[in-house]
């Protein structure tokens, strides 16, 4: 069972909508003969799409960061464009308790990061949008 999935790209090198040097996704369109290192920025989208009824994307973008994982080093990605997940959006129904307490870290490091420079129902409702879900 398949689904066309647009999962990012490159960011930055050419200021074009979707740019390399690498693409993550079903269906890319740039080459792929660079590899993410540590540095790099890229977006990520995950998304669903039914062809010919609708889709449906979250994007963020990220840098690419060496984290230790067992010891050893390996990649992950930081969000760099902190803005809370539309809550209409989620059916905590079909989230596992990891994808909750992800989706709860990441609001609180919103939460944290933007609400000093924020005031006014700008905070009220950054407040509202980033409050814990409930599993």
């Amino acid at each position: 069972y398949q689904r066309r999935v647009h999962g990012g790209h490159g960011v930055g090198s050419s200021l074009a909508v979707h740019e390399g040097p690498f693409g993550i996704g079903s269906a890319q369109r740039v080459a792929q003969t660079a590899v993410l290192k540590a540095g790099c920025i890229t977006s990520n989208e995950p998304g669903y799409y039914e062809d010919g009824a609708f889709g449906i994307r979250i994007e963020n973008l990220c840098e690419v960061v060496t984290v230790e994982t067992n010891g050893s080093p390996s990649l992950t990605l930081k969000a760099i464009t902190l803005v809370p997940i539309q809550r209409s959006l989620i059916d905590v129904s079909m989230l596992t308790p990891s994808e909750v307490a992800w989706l709860n870290a990441y609001h609180k490091r919103v939460w944290a990061e933007v609400s000093p420079s924020v005031t006014g129902k700008v905070r009220e409702w950054l407040q509202r949008s980033c409050r814990e879900l409930e599993f």
